[in-house]
Protein backbone atom coordinates (compact mmCIF):
# COMPACT_ATOMS: atom_id res chain seq x y z
CA UNK A 1 0.00 0.00 0.00
CA UNK A 2 1.59 3.67 -1.05
CA UNK A 3 0.60 6.47 1.40
CA UNK A 4 -0.93 9.57 0.03
CA UNK A 5 0.02 12.78 1.20
CA UNK A 6 -1.72 15.93 2.07
CA UNK A 7 -4.68 14.11 3.13
CA UNK A 8 -4.67 14.16 6.72
CA UNK A 9 -6.55 16.83 8.55
CA UNK A 10 -4.85 16.60 11.87
CA UNK A 11 -4.08 19.63 13.46
CA UNK A 12 -0.50 20.39 13.31
CA UNK A 13 -0.89 23.18 15.91
CA UNK A 14 -3.93 23.49 18.78
CA UNK A 15 -4.24 27.13 18.10
CA UNK A 16 -6.13 26.31 14.77
CA UNK A 17 -9.05 25.07 16.97
CA UNK A 18 -9.74 29.11 18.08
CA UNK A 19 -10.20 29.54 14.04
CA UNK A 20 -12.02 26.61 13.23
CA UNK A 21 -16.06 27.51 12.14
CA UNK A 22 -18.47 24.52 12.84
CA UNK A 23 -19.90 23.33 9.64
CA UNK A 24 -23.61 24.04 8.99
CA UNK A 25 -25.93 22.97 6.39
CA UNK A 26 -26.27 25.39 3.31
CA UNK A 27 -29.64 25.16 1.75
CA UNK A 28 -31.93 26.38 -0.84
CA UNK A 29 -35.93 26.19 0.09
CA UNK A 30 -38.31 25.59 -2.41
CA UNK A 31 -42.44 25.87 -2.80
CA UNK A 32 -45.24 25.10 -5.30
CA UNK A 33 -48.26 27.36 -5.26
CA UNK A 34 -51.75 27.43 -7.14
CA UNK A 35 -52.73 30.85 -9.04
CA UNK A 36 -53.70 33.40 -5.92
CA UNK A 37 -52.18 32.20 -3.28
CA UNK A 38 -48.28 33.93 -3.91
CA UNK A 39 -48.48 35.94 -0.51
CA UNK A 40 -49.61 32.51 1.50
CA UNK A 41 -46.76 30.70 -0.01
CA UNK A 42 -44.19 33.38 0.40
CA UNK A 43 -45.10 33.62 4.56
CA UNK A 44 -45.45 29.71 4.51
CA UNK A 45 -41.72 29.93 3.31
CA UNK A 46 -40.26 32.40 5.10
CA UNK A 47 -41.67 30.43 8.23
CA UNK A 48 -39.75 27.89 6.42
CA UNK A 49 -36.42 29.51 6.90
CA UNK A 50 -36.89 30.87 10.31
CA UNK A 51 -37.58 26.76 11.25
CA UNK A 52 -34.18 25.78 9.19
CA UNK A 53 -32.09 28.04 10.72
CA UNK A 54 -33.46 26.76 14.23
CA UNK A 55 -32.32 23.36 13.35
CA UNK A 56 -28.96 24.90 12.32
CA UNK A 57 -28.78 25.64 8.55
CA UNK A 58 -27.67 28.50 6.58
CA UNK A 59 -30.82 29.16 3.97
CA UNK A 60 -29.32 30.82 0.55
CA UNK A 61 -32.35 31.60 -1.63
CA UNK A 62 -36.13 30.24 -1.61
CA UNK A 63 -37.64 29.64 -4.95
CA UNK A 64 -41.75 29.66 -5.29
CA UNK A 65 -43.36 27.82 -8.33
CA UNK A 66 -46.70 28.24 -9.75
CA UNK A 67 -48.67 25.34 -10.61
CA UNK A 68 -52.19 24.10 -9.89
CA UNK A 69 -50.74 20.74 -8.02
CA UNK A 70 -47.37 19.49 -7.05
CA UNK A 71 -46.31 17.19 -10.50
CA UNK A 72 -46.30 13.66 -8.71
CA UNK A 73 -43.44 12.62 -10.09
CA UNK A 74 -40.81 15.57 -8.82
CA UNK A 75 -42.35 17.83 -7.05
CA UNK A 76 -42.01 20.74 -8.96
CA UNK A 77 -41.77 19.35 -13.04
CA UNK A 78 -38.79 17.87 -14.89
CA UNK A 79 -37.94 21.11 -16.27
CA UNK A 80 -38.20 23.35 -13.26
CA UNK A 81 -36.20 20.50 -11.50
CA UNK A 82 -33.08 21.40 -13.61
CA UNK A 83 -33.63 24.73 -13.00
CA UNK A 84 -32.77 23.94 -9.37
CA UNK A 85 -30.12 21.98 -9.83
CA UNK A 86 -28.56 24.78 -11.48
CA UNK A 87 -29.63 27.26 -9.03
CA UNK A 88 -27.87 24.41 -6.37
CA UNK A 89 -24.86 23.68 -8.29
CA UNK A 90 -24.60 28.30 -8.57
CA UNK A 91 -24.66 28.73 -4.92
CA UNK A 92 -23.09 25.44 -3.28
CA UNK A 93 -26.07 24.38 -1.53
CA UNK A 94 -25.89 20.82 0.16
CA UNK A 95 -29.06 20.16 0.69
CA UNK A 96 -32.86 21.56 -0.71
CA UNK A 97 -35.68 21.95 1.64
CA UNK A 98 -39.45 21.27 0.31
CA UNK A 99 -42.17 23.49 1.63
CA UNK A 100 -44.28 20.54 2.18
CA UNK A 101 -44.29 16.71 3.00
CA UNK A 102 -42.54 15.13 0.12
CA UNK A 103 -43.82 11.36 -0.45
CA UNK A 104 -40.89 8.71 -0.43
CA UNK A 105 -41.20 8.31 -4.37
CA UNK A 106 -41.14 12.27 -5.11
CA UNK A 107 -38.71 12.92 -2.53
CA UNK A 108 -35.54 10.28 -4.38
CA UNK A 109 -36.84 11.60 -7.71
CA UNK A 110 -35.95 15.06 -7.21
CA UNK A 111 -32.90 14.09 -5.42
CA UNK A 112 -31.83 12.33 -8.76
CA UNK A 113 -32.42 15.01 -10.66
CA UNK A 114 -30.25 17.88 -8.13
CA UNK A 115 -27.95 15.91 -6.98
CA UNK A 116 -28.16 16.69 -3.46
CA UNK A 117 -29.91 15.80 0.11
CA UNK A 118 -33.62 16.56 -0.34
CA UNK A 119 -35.99 16.78 2.86
CA UNK A 120 -38.81 18.17 3.44
CA UNK A 121 -40.71 20.50 5.87
CA UNK A 122 -41.78 17.42 8.07
CA UNK A 123 -38.16 16.66 8.43
CA UNK A 124 -37.00 19.97 9.69
CA UNK A 125 -39.86 20.06 12.67
CA UNK A 126 -38.37 16.62 13.65
CA UNK A 127 -34.81 17.35 13.63
CA UNK A 128 -35.57 20.48 15.87
CA UNK A 129 -38.44 18.50 18.26
CA UNK A 130 -34.89 16.08 18.42
CA UNK A 131 -32.12 19.19 19.88
CA UNK A 132 -35.22 20.80 21.93
CA UNK A 133 -36.41 17.65 23.83
CA UNK A 134 -35.07 17.31 27.48
CA UNK A 135 -37.40 14.96 29.70
CA UNK A 136 -37.82 11.31 28.99
CA UNK A 137 -41.19 11.56 28.09
CA UNK A 138 -40.13 14.36 25.23
CA UNK A 139 -37.56 12.51 23.81
CA UNK A 140 -39.70 9.49 23.47
CA UNK A 141 -42.18 11.23 21.77
CA UNK A 142 -39.95 12.83 19.74
CA UNK A 143 -38.52 9.77 18.86
CA UNK A 144 -41.70 7.91 18.26
CA UNK A 145 -42.65 10.69 15.43
CA UNK A 146 -39.26 10.06 13.62
CA UNK A 147 -39.75 6.27 13.49
CA UNK A 148 -43.12 6.72 12.24
CA UNK A 149 -41.85 9.18 9.41
CA UNK A 150 -38.93 7.44 8.50
CA UNK A 151 -40.76 3.90 8.26
CA UNK A 152 -42.48 4.18 4.93
CA UNK A 153 -39.41 6.09 3.72
CA UNK A 154 -36.26 3.36 4.48
CA UNK A 155 -34.69 3.88 1.36
CA UNK A 156 -32.10 0.66 -0.28
CA UNK A 157 -28.79 1.38 -1.23
CA UNK A 158 -27.66 -0.96 -4.19
CA UNK A 159 -27.09 -4.39 -2.76
CA UNK A 160 -27.01 -3.86 0.85
CA UNK A 161 -30.69 -4.00 0.63
CA UNK A 162 -31.42 -6.77 -2.07
CA UNK A 163 -33.11 -9.92 -1.01
CA UNK A 164 -30.54 -13.11 -1.07
CA UNK A 165 -30.04 -15.04 -3.73
CA UNK A 166 -31.73 -18.80 -3.69
CA UNK A 167 -30.54 -21.69 -6.26
CA UNK A 168 -27.17 -22.23 -8.22
CA UNK A 169 -25.31 -19.07 -8.42
CA UNK A 170 -29.11 -16.99 -8.47
CA UNK A 171 -29.60 -12.94 -10.04
CA UNK A 172 -27.86 -11.54 -7.94
CA UNK A 173 -24.70 -13.70 -8.18
CA UNK A 174 -24.28 -14.51 -4.57
CA UNK A 175 -23.77 -18.13 -5.29
CA UNK A 176 -23.10 -20.67 -1.75
CA UNK A 177 -23.88 -19.45 1.30
CA UNK A 178 -26.53 -17.59 0.19
CA UNK A 179 -29.32 -20.21 -0.30
CA UNK A 180 -32.69 -19.94 1.30
CA UNK A 181 -35.32 -17.11 1.37
CA UNK A 182 -33.40 -14.97 3.55
CA UNK A 183 -34.79 -11.60 4.93
CA UNK A 184 -33.80 -8.21 2.71
CA UNK A 185 -31.91 -5.63 4.53
CA UNK A 186 -34.90 -3.02 4.16
CA UNK A 187 -37.38 -5.95 6.26
CA UNK A 188 -34.94 -6.01 8.92
CA UNK A 189 -34.98 -2.71 9.26
CA UNK A 190 -38.92 -1.93 9.09
CA UNK A 191 -38.52 -4.96 11.89
CA UNK A 192 -36.68 -3.30 14.63
CA UNK A 193 -38.30 0.09 13.69
CA UNK A 194 -41.90 -1.32 14.32
CA UNK A 195 -40.32 -3.11 17.76
CA UNK A 196 -38.80 0.15 18.58
CA UNK A 197 -41.71 2.07 18.32
CA UNK A 198 -44.07 -0.65 20.21
CA UNK A 199 -41.18 -0.03 23.05
CA UNK A 200 -41.51 3.69 23.22
CA UNK A 201 -45.48 3.43 22.64
CA UNK A 202 -45.32 1.54 26.03
CA UNK A 203 -43.19 3.92 27.37
CA UNK A 204 -45.08 6.76 26.87
CA UNK A 205 -48.35 4.91 28.20
CA UNK A 206 -46.45 4.13 31.46
CA UNK A 207 -45.84 8.03 31.35
CA UNK A 208 -49.68 8.67 31.71
CA UNK A 209 -50.39 6.94 35.24
CA UNK A 210 -48.17 9.77 37.07
CA UNK A 211 -49.33 13.04 34.60
CA UNK A 212 -52.82 11.54 35.46
CA UNK A 213 -52.40 11.63 39.35
CA UNK A 214 -50.96 15.35 39.64
CA UNK A 215 -54.20 16.48 37.49
CA UNK A 216 -56.15 14.24 39.62
CA UNK A 217 -54.72 16.39 42.95
CA UNK A 218 -55.27 19.36 41.51
CA UNK A 219 -58.97 18.37 40.39
CA UNK A 220 -59.47 16.77 43.99
CA UNK A 221 -58.32 20.21 45.57
CA UNK A 222 -60.08 22.33 42.88
CA UNK A 223 -57.42 23.86 41.58
CA UNK A 224 -58.46 25.50 38.51
CA UNK A 225 -56.15 25.22 35.09
CA UNK A 226 -54.76 27.92 32.59
CA UNK A 227 -53.28 26.67 29.55
CA UNK A 228 -51.26 28.58 27.52
CA UNK A 229 -51.46 27.95 23.54
CA UNK A 230 -50.02 29.40 20.80
CA UNK A 231 -48.21 29.79 17.76
CA UNK A 232 -44.38 28.52 18.13
CA UNK A 233 -42.53 31.83 19.42
CA UNK A 234 -45.19 33.78 19.91
CA UNK A 235 -43.64 34.29 23.23
CA UNK A 236 -46.14 31.96 25.67
CA UNK A 237 -42.85 31.22 27.78
CA UNK A 238 -42.68 34.95 28.38
CA UNK A 239 -45.78 35.73 29.05
CA UNK A 240 -45.38 32.71 31.90
CA UNK A 241 -42.08 34.15 33.62
CA UNK A 242 -43.99 37.76 33.58
CA UNK A 243 -47.25 36.05 35.11
CA UNK A 244 -45.53 33.88 37.39
CA UNK A 245 -41.71 34.56 37.65
CA UNK A 246 -41.00 30.70 36.44
CA UNK A 247 -37.74 30.95 35.34
CA UNK A 248 -38.90 29.01 31.95
CA UNK A 249 -36.38 28.94 28.86
CA UNK A 250 -36.93 31.96 27.19
CA UNK A 251 -35.34 32.38 23.52
CA UNK A 252 -36.02 33.68 20.26
CA UNK A 253 -36.17 30.24 18.45
CA UNK A 254 -39.54 28.00 16.94
CA UNK A 255 -39.87 25.19 19.26
CA UNK A 256 -37.69 26.05 22.30
CA UNK A 257 -40.62 24.96 24.33
CA UNK A 258 -41.48 21.17 24.19
CA UNK A 259 -42.24 19.62 27.49
CA UNK A 260 -45.44 21.44 29.77
CA UNK A 261 -44.06 23.67 32.44
CA UNK A 262 -47.17 23.69 35.42
CA UNK A 263 -46.51 26.56 37.77
CA UNK A 264 -48.63 27.75 40.99
CA UNK A 265 -49.98 31.27 41.15
CA UNK A 266 -52.56 32.90 43.01
CA UNK A 267 -56.01 35.28 41.84
CA UNK A 268 -56.06 39.07 43.84
CA UNK A 269 -58.41 37.46 45.72
CA UNK A 270 -56.37 34.56 47.02
CA UNK A 271 -57.74 31.60 45.13
CA UNK A 272 -54.71 29.56 44.04
CA UNK A 273 -54.84 27.97 39.84
CA UNK A 274 -52.54 26.89 37.77
CA UNK A 275 -51.18 27.99 35.07
CA UNK A 276 -49.58 26.07 32.11
CA UNK A 277 -47.00 26.62 29.24
CA UNK A 278 -47.47 23.96 26.44
CA UNK A 279 -45.88 23.27 23.31
CA UNK A 280 -46.27 25.79 20.41
CA UNK A 281 -48.43 24.85 17.31
CA UNK A 282 -47.02 25.45 13.27
CA UNK A 283 -49.27 25.57 10.31
CA UNK A 284 -48.66 21.85 8.94
CA UNK A 285 -47.38 20.31 11.99
CA UNK A 286 -46.71 16.77 11.01
CA UNK A 287 -49.35 14.16 11.95
CA UNK A 288 -47.22 12.32 13.74
CA UNK A 289 -46.25 14.99 15.97
CA UNK A 290 -50.16 16.03 17.38
CA UNK A 291 -50.34 11.61 18.00
CA UNK A 292 -46.77 11.42 19.63
CA UNK A 293 -47.13 14.73 21.92
CA UNK A 294 -51.38 13.73 22.41
CA UNK A 295 -50.30 13.34 26.03
CA UNK A 296 -48.66 16.98 26.51
CA UNK A 297 -51.38 18.74 24.21
CA UNK A 298 -53.66 16.74 26.80
CA UNK A 299 -52.66 19.83 29.50
CA UNK A 300 -54.76 22.08 27.07
CA UNK A 301 -58.17 19.83 26.57
CA UNK A 302 -58.38 19.33 30.72
CA UNK A 303 -57.78 23.42 31.09
CA UNK A 304 -60.45 25.71 32.33
CA UNK A 305 -59.56 28.41 30.64
CA UNK A 306 -57.09 28.66 27.30
CA UNK A 307 -55.18 31.77 27.23
CA UNK A 308 -54.24 31.85 23.24
CA UNK A 309 -51.33 33.86 22.57
CA UNK A 310 -50.60 35.38 19.16
CA UNK A 311 -47.90 37.16 17.90
CA UNK A 312 -48.91 40.55 17.24
CA UNK A 313 -45.73 41.42 15.35
CA UNK A 314 -46.26 38.49 12.75
CA UNK A 315 -47.10 39.47 8.72
CA UNK A 316 -50.00 36.49 8.64
CA UNK A 317 -51.94 36.27 12.01
CA UNK A 318 -54.98 35.20 11.00
CA UNK A 319 -53.17 32.20 10.02
CA UNK A 320 -51.68 31.76 13.37
CA UNK A 321 -55.58 32.11 14.94
CA UNK A 322 -56.85 29.70 12.81
CA UNK A 323 -53.40 26.99 12.50
CA UNK A 324 -53.82 26.95 16.75
CA UNK A 325 -57.66 26.50 16.41
CA UNK A 326 -57.24 23.62 14.09
CA UNK A 327 -54.93 21.96 16.61
CA UNK A 328 -57.43 22.58 19.86
CA UNK A 329 -60.56 21.38 17.80
CA UNK A 330 -58.18 18.08 16.98
CA UNK A 331 -57.61 17.49 20.78
CA UNK A 332 -60.98 18.10 21.65
CA UNK A 333 -60.43 21.59 23.65
CA UNK A 334 -62.43 24.02 21.24
CA UNK A 335 -65.50 24.38 23.95
CA UNK A 336 -63.31 25.47 26.69
CA UNK A 337 -63.22 29.28 27.38
CA UNK A 338 -60.72 31.09 25.27
CA UNK A 339 -58.85 34.12 25.77
CA UNK A 340 -57.12 35.67 22.92
CA UNK A 341 -53.68 37.66 24.17
CA UNK A 342 -51.81 39.91 20.77
CA UNK A 343 -48.41 39.76 22.74
CA UNK A 344 -45.38 41.60 21.48
CA UNK A 345 -47.48 44.81 21.29
CA UNK A 346 -44.65 47.16 22.00
CA UNK A 347 -43.41 46.26 18.28
CA UNK A 348 -46.86 47.34 16.47
CA UNK A 349 -48.33 50.56 15.73
CA UNK A 350 -51.73 51.84 16.36
CA UNK A 351 -53.19 51.26 12.46
CA UNK A 352 -52.08 47.40 13.12
CA UNK A 353 -53.93 47.67 16.67
CA UNK A 354 -57.04 48.38 14.79
CA UNK A 355 -56.35 45.80 12.10
CA UNK A 356 -55.69 42.92 14.40
CA UNK A 357 -59.06 44.57 16.95
CA UNK A 358 -61.20 43.81 13.65
CA UNK A 359 -59.79 40.03 13.54
CA UNK A 360 -60.57 39.41 17.55
CA UNK A 361 -62.70 42.01 18.97
CA UNK A 362 -62.57 40.94 22.37
CA UNK A 363 -58.56 40.44 22.32
CA UNK A 364 -56.28 41.87 24.79
CA UNK A 365 -52.72 43.76 23.72
CA UNK A 366 -49.73 42.89 25.70
CA UNK A 367 -45.76 42.69 25.63
CA UNK A 368 -44.25 39.71 28.34
CA UNK A 369 -40.73 42.34 27.39
CA UNK A 370 -42.06 45.48 28.50
CA UNK A 371 -44.91 44.82 31.15
CA UNK A 372 -48.17 46.69 28.84
CA UNK A 373 -51.55 45.17 29.61
CA UNK A 374 -50.01 42.31 31.63
CA UNK A 375 -52.63 44.35 34.72
CA UNK A 376 -55.75 43.27 32.22
CA UNK A 377 -54.70 40.21 31.58
CA UNK A 378 -54.31 39.09 34.86
CA UNK A 379 -57.83 40.65 35.48
CA UNK A 380 -59.66 38.82 32.98
CA UNK A 381 -57.35 35.74 33.40
CA UNK A 382 -59.22 35.95 37.35
CA UNK A 383 -62.85 36.78 36.18
CA UNK A 384 -63.02 34.31 33.36
CA UNK A 385 -62.27 31.17 36.14
CA UNK A 386 -64.77 28.86 37.19
CA UNK A 387 -66.46 29.70 40.29
CA UNK A 388 -66.62 26.68 42.47
CA UNK A 389 -70.18 24.72 42.42
CA UNK A 390 -71.62 25.28 45.99
CA UNK A 391 -72.70 28.39 48.03
CA UNK A 392 -72.15 28.64 51.56
CA UNK A 393 -72.75 31.10 54.58
CA UNK A 394 -70.95 29.73 57.68
CA UNK A 395 -70.41 31.09 60.57
CA UNK A 396 -67.20 29.41 61.34
CA UNK A 397 -65.20 29.67 65.35
CA UNK A 398 -62.12 31.39 65.03
CA UNK A 399 -60.06 28.05 66.27
CA UNK A 400 -60.84 26.75 62.81
CA UNK A 401 -59.05 29.40 60.95
CA UNK A 402 -57.58 26.49 58.66
CA UNK A 403 -60.90 26.07 57.33
CA UNK A 404 -60.75 30.05 56.66
CA UNK A 405 -57.68 29.84 54.93
CA UNK A 406 -59.19 26.78 53.02
CA UNK A 407 -61.89 29.14 51.47
CA UNK A 408 -59.79 32.20 50.88
CA UNK A 409 -57.24 29.43 49.05
CA UNK A 410 -59.68 27.15 46.59
CA UNK A 411 -63.07 29.29 47.26
CA UNK A 412 -64.58 32.53 46.13
CA UNK A 413 -65.50 34.96 49.33
CA UNK A 414 -68.38 36.98 48.30
CA UNK A 415 -68.44 38.66 51.28
CA UNK A 416 -66.67 38.58 55.23
CA UNK A 417 -66.81 40.16 58.53
CA UNK A 418 -65.78 39.09 61.78
CA UNK A 419 -68.68 38.52 64.28
CA UNK A 420 -68.49 37.66 68.47
CA UNK A 421 -68.46 34.33 67.62
CA UNK A 422 -66.19 33.65 64.64
CA UNK A 423 -65.73 34.94 61.11
CA UNK A 424 -69.09 35.02 58.96
CA UNK A 425 -68.64 33.42 55.70
CA UNK A 426 -70.64 34.10 52.24
CA UNK A 427 -68.48 32.11 49.65
CA UNK A 428 -68.69 29.51 46.87
CA UNK A 429 -66.64 26.83 47.90
CA UNK A 430 -66.72 22.94 46.17
CA UNK A 431 -68.27 20.04 47.49
CA UNK A 432 -65.61 18.68 49.69
CA UNK A 433 -64.76 22.15 51.70
CA UNK A 434 -68.87 22.52 51.77
CA UNK A 435 -69.13 19.57 53.94
CA UNK A 436 -66.67 20.45 55.64
CA UNK A 437 -68.31 23.72 56.65
CA UNK A 438 -71.73 21.86 57.16
CA UNK A 439 -71.02 22.01 60.77
CA UNK A 440 -71.27 26.18 60.68
CA UNK A 441 -73.75 26.61 58.27
CA UNK A 442 -75.49 29.65 59.23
Amino acid sequence: MRRVPGLSTELEDVTEVEYRQLRLENVVLVGVHPQGEQADAENSLRELAALAETAGAVVLDGVLQRRPHPDPATYLGRGKAQELKDLVAALGADTVIADTELAPSQRRALEDVVKVKVIDRTTVILDIFSQHAKSREGKAQVELAQLEYLLPRLRGWGDSMSRQAGGQVGAGGAGMGSRGPGETKIELDRRRIRTKMAILRRQIRDFGPARDAKRAERKRNTIPSVAIAGYTNAGKSSLLNRLTSAGVLVENALFATLDATVRRTEASDGRVYTLTDTVGFVRNLPHQLVEAFRSTLEEVADADVIVHVVDAAHPDPAAQLQTVRDVMGDVGARSIPELVVFNKADLVDDDTRLVLRGLEPKALFASSRSGEGMAELRAAVEAALPLPAVEVRALVPYGRGDLVSLVHESGHIVSQSHEEGGTALHAYVSERLAAELAPFAA
